[in-house]
């Protein structure tokens, strides 16, 4: 069982880089425009890299809005994180590989699985930081437990 690595961020700034992501991968999926999925992987990218706290969407948050809205802190898992932003980078260089190398049908589709995950992770329900906590602490087989 591994140990939590804690890292504390504004509630805000989470919530606005969770819920820009999302926005700005539907806008690319209905208006079909394809340099807003390059946009969503170099920030994911950049998050991945960089770390929650040191994320894109973190810290322009905490540089503007967040010094008018202010808003408490949540406590989150940097390692599941950056875990999460790693495999939103890797679905969102899929889609772009098919929308620009491969079949564009197939890309839009790969869009759209992209923009459903990024909308259940949203609303809080981060399937790939809940697989990061599962995996590193032993697995989630009902039927080991």
């Amino acid at each position: 069982m591994r140990l939590h690595k804690p890292a504390s961020i504004s509630k805000g700034a989470f919530a606005f880089c969770r819920y820009s992501i999302t926005i700005v991968v539907w806008l690319a999926l209905i208006f079909k425009i394809k340099w807003l999925i390059i946009m969503a992987f170099l920030i994911l990218a950049a998050s991945a890299i960089a770390g929650i706290k040191k994320a894109p969407m973190i810290l322009l948050y905490d540089k503007t809005l967040g010094k008018i809205f202010a808003s408490g802190h949540e406590v989150l898992d940097e390692d599941a994180m950056r875990f999460a932003h790693s495999l939103g980078t890797v679905l969102a260089l899929a889609c772009l590989l098919f929308l620009y190398f491969f079949n564009e049908n197939i890309g839009w589709m790969l869009v759209l699985a992209f923009a459903i995950i990024k909308t259940i992770s949203a609303f809080g329900f981060c399937p790939a930081s809940k697989m990061y906590a599962c995996a590193m602490n032993g697995g989630c087989c009902m039927i080991k437990k």
